[in-house]
């Protein structure tokens, strides 16, 4: 049973948001004072997990095919190790909202369903 409740889990959370950063980068301070605190607590957040990742620092093994850009912040939504999109850039709170809802339609369990807005 501690298995099967596991394997949901980890299927639950095979999508995450990984955000591509460096220090000294004004909009990744302006993402994280904007949108930080509350992320994990949208619907978004849930779905796909933020990871932050320093751009200038050894790439995890997991993400050592993901293609990275000195442009900073970039937001870059995986499944299952799979790059399904990228933000490059943090456009403002509004903005960066809609290009996520986007890519959070490209996981596979949101492929067929429309986001209410």
């Amino acid at each position: 049973m501690l298995m099967l409740v596991s394997a949901v889990f980890q299927q639950a959370q095979a999508a995450e948001l990984i955000m591509l950063e460096q220090d000294a980068c004004p909009w990744c301070k302006r993402w994280h004072a904007q949108i930080g605190p509350i992320y994990p607590k949208t619907s978004e957040g849930k779905l796909a997990p933020l990871r932050q990742v320093n751009i200038h620092k050894p790439l995890p093994s997991d993400l050592a095919g993901l293609r990275v850009e000195p442009f900073t912040p970039s937001f870059v939504l995986m499944e299952d190790g799979i790059e399904l999109g990228r933000i490059r850039g943090y456009p403002g709170e509004e903005l960066f909202w809609w290009l996520l809802s986007d890519l959070i339609k490209k996981l596979p369990e949101n492929a067929n369903t429309d986001s209410e807005s």
